[in-house]
């Protein structure tokens, strides 16, 4: 087959060729535009799920809707190391800007991007930025017009960004629109952020205002917003990202081949969803490799098994590897234990599939070790904080890669 006419694409955040099994996701956002167009109050969108499910395409072919529908939008991804307030400060100047044209009143622009450059501007007087205070005082966001004072400048991010996200949902209404604000990986966010922003977004809802947020994030995104704001479980609209079924990933494979004039036998499509569990990134990454190792169409289960090893490879590198080699020792101790874990039903003893991607307790995993729970809290909290595992449940913690079990299986201790 000729590389060059290759379709699949796997890539971090990169779209693949057919968006199969995401209609629904679509279709929910579509209503909630249409309902914030017609007055009627909505709810802002979360998205959660495991690294490889397209949380970060999805997120951005809703910003496309957005867009479509001329609203202001920006988009922004969280740190654990970065406030909260210049990302969304540069997400809502590019919001505003795609609206400003069609507002009758440029007074009312200039004075919103006062009111914004005083909040970009302004440092908190305490918290984990501090260090950096000095540094964000100096930076000038693009607005030529002088920050604005009174507003949104009380060094309280949580006041700030109520005052901010009203100001600019009213610039929206002056042009019968709104704006919607995208944050990937949510998860990352500071505890004050995560708080701020539930507060603006429940004020939001509160006065029917046509801001709405987009969020993104790991499966334990709702424990987040949760436990800083008890009323975000009512707050939220959640929608959890999972893996295609057997419809989507054919078609996901198929659609594009299609265009190209090639298809697939069966047993290749039994084949390739056995070896990538519906993933999508899985899904694009067998496909890329199987048809550039395929003679000639239709590929066949056996095209499938030649290829199948350099994709796993492939994978080995820069999936699962790259997030291997972050974790110190002792970590990747625990993750061992937990892989071991995993492959194992905990009453029966049984192999079970790994792919399940199951929880695994940590009183249990401790046990495996030989070490008191407590003692192993830093490292659990370290794979945490790098996004390796995830808490969906009390006493518990899962990988947020899928199959990364399988993959530590392999590695040598």
């Amino acid at each position: 087959m000729d590389p060059v006419r290759n379709p699949y694409a796997p890539g971090a955040g990169q779209r693949p060729p057919e968006l199969a099994g995401r209609g629904r996701e679509l279709d929910v956002f579509d209503i909630v535009l249409e309902r914030i167009a017609r007055g009627r109050p909505e709810r802002s969108l979360m998205l959660t799920g495991l690294r490889g499910v397209g949380k970060t395409v999805l997120l951005n072919t809703l910003r496309s809707q957005a867009i479509n529908r001329l609203w202001g939008s920006g988009k922004i991804e969280a740190r654990p190391d970065q406030s909260l307030r210049r990302p969304v400060a540069a997400a809502l100047h590019m919001a505003v800007r795609e609206l400003a044209p069609r507002h009758r009143a440029p007074d009312r622009i200039d004075a919103f991007l006062g009111v914004l450059k005083a909040f970009a501007q302004r440092s908190a007087p305490t918290g984990r930025a501090g260090a950096a205070t000095k540094l964000r005082d100096r930076w000038q966001p693009g607005i030529d017009v002088p920050a604005a004072s009174g507003r949104a400048d009380s060094g309280d991010i949580e006041i700030d960004l109520v005052e901010l996200f009203s100001d600019a949902a009213a610039v929206a209404s002056d042009v019968g629109t709104g704006i919607a604000i995208f944050i990937d990986e949510m998860q990352d966010l500071g505890p004050e952020d995560v708080s701020a922003l539930c507060a603006a977004c429940h004020e939001l809802s509160q006065l029917g205002a046509p801001l709405i947020v987009v969020g993104a994030g790991l499966p334990h995104l709702p424990a987040v917003l949760s436990a800083a704001k008890s009323y975000s479980e009512r707050l939220f609209r959640y929608q959890r990202i999972d893996r295609l079924d057997r419809i989507a990933a054919d078609r996901a494979l198929c659609a594009p081949a299609e265009r190209e004039e090639v298809e697939y036998e069966q047993k290749a499509l039994d084949l390739l969803y056995e070896k990538s569990g519906g993933y999508p990134y899985f899904v694009q990454a067998y496909g890329k490799a199987t048809w550039d190792h395929a003679p000639r169409s239709p590929i066949t289960a056996a095209d499938v098994q030649v290829a199948a090893p350099e994709a796993e490879a492939e994978l080995a590198v820069g999936f699962f590897g790259s997030r291997f080699e972050r974790a110190t020792p002792a970590e990747r101790e625990y993750m061992r234990a937990m892989a071991t874990m995993s492959a194992v039903d905990g009453e029966s003893g049984a192999v079970v599939r790994d792919d399940m991607d199951a929880a695994v307790p940590t009183a249990e995993i401790a046990r495996a070790l030989g070490r008191k729970p407590a003692s192993l809290s830093p490292a659990r909290d370290a794979l945490i904080k790098k996004g390796l595992i995830y808490s969906g449940e009390r006493g518990t913690v899962a990988f947020t890669v899928p199959h990364f079990g399988r993959y530590l299986r392999t590695q040598p201790a």
